[in-house]
C-alpha cells in the first residue's frame, strides 16, 4: 500500500486483504441436510400437476366451480395431449366447463362454465382439446 496516498497499487494487495476466505466453498444445507438444488428439484417434481393462475382461481370462485380429483386428472390428461401435439395455448372443453390453458407451463389461465361459453369467441389459442 502506498502510505502517502493510502491507495493500493495492485489488485493482488486488495485481494489478499478483502478476500481472505474466498477459497473456501460452502454448501448451504437445511436442517435435514438437503441443499437448495435438491429442494428445488424435489419441489419441481411435486409441482408437476396443473396450476391455476390467480385469475383462473378467482374465476372458479366467482362462478362456484369446483373440480373433483377425477376432473383434475382428466384436465391434466387433456393438457398432456395438447403438449404432445405441440399446442402452446389451448382451449380445453370438459363436461360443461371450458378452460384456456398455457400448455408449456401447465397453467389454467381462465375457466368458465357452459352458460358463459355460449356465443363466446376464443382467440389467441392454437388448438382445442375435448375430453
Amino acid at each position: 500500500m502506498n502510505k502517502i496516498n493510502k491507495t493500493f497499487s495492485s489488485i493482488e494487495q486488495v485481494a489478499g486483504q478483502y478476500l481472505k476466505n474466498s477459497s473456501q466453498q460452502t454448501q448451504n444445507t437445511t436442517s435435514e441436510g438437503l441443499s437448495f438444488e435438491e429442494i428445488f428439484l424435489q419441489k419441481a417434481k411435486e409441482d408437476g400437476g396443473v396450476k391455476f393462475s390467480k385469475h383462473a382461481s378467482q374465476r372458479l370462485d366467482d362462478r362456484n366451480i369446483t373440480l373433483t380429483a377425477e376432473q383434475n386428472e382428466r384436465l391434466e390428461g387433456g393438457i398432456e395431449k395438447a403438449n404432445e401435439k405441440g399446442i402452446k395455448d389451448s382451449l380445453v372443453l370438459m363436461d360443461s366447463l371450458a378452460f384456456i390453458v398455457n400448455v408449456p407451463n401447465k397453467t389454467v389461465v381462465t375457466a368458465m362454465d357452459q352458460t358463459e361459453t355460449q356465443g363466446n369467441i376464443f382467440t389467441n389459442i392454437d388448438g382445442a382439446v375435448i375430453i
